[in-house]
Order: structure tokens, then sequence, then C-alpha cells
């Protein structure tokens, strides 16, 4: 009779993941779809001026842990989607956006539009997950390709890789 191996855990020490930096944005893979199948988790670094735009997923759950720095966020539904400045959208229920700093917690359900974007001169950083893996990982893979072609991004390769990926662009994605 054979022993059987256990299963082990994954450790991950600060500092190590592989990074994937687009001109956007650093987004460092701490735990893939290879280890989880509860959610693929990044340690992402926002830029000063990022703004990833409001958006939504029907199947993906994300939360959103801010470590360092401060991030503008929004996670409802806006009384009116308008097509640009998120920033002013209120829900029916009186909710604006939030100034996330360091020890917040944002959760978003499917469906419920949202966005986040860095209005400080300093760069941000926070843990982020999303639910269920490995879409979020591919995502940035294929985004990094898309991005290092050069010359300006292909707007349409990049909205192709969106659908994709169950994410509908409600406002543009904007960065310095």
């Amino acid at each position: 009779m054979t022993a059987l191996t256990p299963p082990e855990g994954l450790l991950v020490p600060p500092g190590h993941g592989r990074t994937v930096t687009t001109p956007a944005h650093a987004v460092t893979f701490k735990v893939t779809g290879t280890h989880s199948r509860a959610a693929s988790s990044f340690e992402v670094v926002v830029p000063p001026g990022f703004d990833v735009g409001a958006h939504v997923h029907t199947r993906s759950e994300e939360l959103f842990y801010v470590l360092e720095g401060e991030l503008d966020v929004l996670a409802f539904e806006p009384r009116v989607r308008t097509p640009d400045h998120w920033q002013r959208w209120e829900s029916t229920t009186g909710n604006r956006i939030v100034r996330a700093t360091p020890g917040t917690v944002i959760v978003v359900p499917p469906g419920c539009p949202h966005a986040f974007a860095n209005p400080t001169d300093v760069p941000a950083k926070m843990f982020f997950q999303s639910s269920p893996p490995p879409d979020h990982e591919r995502y940035f893979e294929e985004l990094l390709e898309i991005l290092e072609a050069g010359g300006p991004p292909d707007q349409r390769a990049i909205e192709a890789l969106r659908t994709r990926y169950d994410i509908e662009q409600l406002t543009p994605l904007k960065h310095r």
C-alpha cells in the first residue's frame, strides 16, 4: 500500500510572485487558479492618475483591501450610468464614492458596477481578489501582450479581451 502525500498549503513571501507590469499599473500574482479553486489573489500598485474606469462583471466577485495610499472607490449601481465621470455618480440610496485609506475593504458582488482611481500624487497599493479563478490572471496576461505590441493600445483588441473575460466597461480607463 502506498502512502498518500498530505496536501500542503502555499506560502508566498513578501516581494515574491510573478509581476506583470503594464504602462498603467503593476500586478503581482500571489495566488492563481493553480493553487486555489476559490479565488485568484494579486497585489496591485496603482500609480498616481490611474483610473480603471467603472465596469461590471456578470460572473465575478471581487474583494479589494487598501494596503498603502488612497483610492477613490465606487461599488454601487448609480441612479444613472453616465458615460464618464463615475466619481460623480450617486446610488438610489444616496451613496457616493468613498476615499479608501489603508485598512478599507471593498466587496463587489457580480452585477455591481465598481471602479477605483488614484487621485493622489503617490502610488497606492492594494490586495485584490477575484473569484472564480483564473479569469483575472489570464486577463492581465493577455492585456500585457496587447500593450507590449508598441504604439497606441489597440482599443478593439482590448474591448474583445474585456468581453472574453466578463468585463463590461462603463466609463473609460485612464492613466497618465
